[in-house]
């Protein structure tokens, strides 16, 4: 046992994670998309075939048929360019597909590697000494992902902020009833803090090293420390997501009667059963944990 087991047990585990924020994160855009007005033709296959990055063209897939017969998305548009964190999805959630399918081709070459030191060679009569056991390629794409999701998290603030913000005939803090109650204030707040956190473990630890055993170990990848704190980046991401989920479905009950799509109506319905529409303040960190669950199921 060595290193590089604690970090790709870690890396597993995001990953794991990881394929259901991606998921999950298209969805809750398109969402916000519907809910704030926001334009269909960003999504529009030609855009995107003409950059064929493949996360970039998966995603703006999904975002339109996340969309498609909402009778929200069949009204008049006075925007003719919506701001970046709705109309720039594809790019932001598909380069990070990118990054989430290039780290997980590394993640399972080291699952399917030896990285004993010495090996043994039995059919060669060979005992060699190596290096299999440093963790610098793991310890590089650890850091890559938590990078790759910690923008995620980032754009899906943005999103939220401008939910908030009395844009798009939408209510201040998406309430009825604002200088009474705070609505989605201290939500928002809470999503910004996190994605502040986020920037600062994103700073890449493969960049250190540090020496030990009498200088024997002269060059060391710490990738169990990029390991844990993408964990942590992770579940952070988890979180705003909800926030931003649990915005984006109070957000769309101020376009009734108007329906969104069937899609993103079950979506909602599913999300209900776990999180109510607030009406009044109440204590929302309960209502955000329930949100962060839902993202996690």
């Amino acid at each position: 046992m060595n290193g590089t087991q604690f970090m790709l047990s870690h890396a597993v585990s995001a990953l794991i994670r990881s394929k259901n924020i991606l998921d999950k994160a298209d969805e809750i855009a398109a969402l916000s998309i519907d809910s704030y007005l926001g334009r269909k033709d960003h999504f529009n296959e030609n855009l995107h075939t003409i950059r064929p990055h493949k996360g970039q063209l998966e995603t703006a897939s999904n975002i339109l048929s996340y969309l498609e017969n909402s009778e929200i998305g069949e009204q008049a548009r006075i925007a003719v360019q919506d701001p970046y964190s709705f109309r720039c999805v594809p790019q932001v959630h598909g380069a990070s597909k990118d990054t989430y399918n290039y780290v997980k081709s590394v993640v399972e070459t080291e699952m399917n590697s030896v990285t004993d030191n010495p090996t043994v060679f039995h059919d060669e009569d060979l005992v060699l000494s190596g290096g299999n056991f440093h963790g610098q390629p793991l310890a590089l794409v650890l850091d890559f992902l938590a990078i790759a999701l910690a923008e995620i998290a980032s754009i899906s603030e943005r999103r939220v902020y401008r939910l908030i913000s009395v844009e798009r005939n939408l209510p201040p803090f998406l309430v009825a009833n604002p200088g009474l109650n705070s609505g989605f204030m201290i939500p928002q707040y809470s999503a910004a803090s996190i994605v502040s956190q986020n920037k600062q473990l994103c700073t890449p630890a493969s960049v250190d090293s540090i020496s030990s055993s009498n200088e024997q170990e002269d060059h060391v990848s710490m990738g169990a420390n990029a390991a844990t704190k993408l964990l942590r980046v992770v579940a952070n991401v988890e979180r705003v997501l909800g926030v931003e989920l649990f915005a984006a479905s109070k957000a769309l009950s101020f376009r009734e009667p108007l329906k969104t799509s069937p899609a993103l109506q079950e979506f909602v319905n599913e999300f209900r059963k776990q999180v109510p529409l607030v009406e009044n303040d109440i204590v929302m960190y309960e209502m955000m944990h329930k949100a962060e669950a839902y993202i996690k199921r």
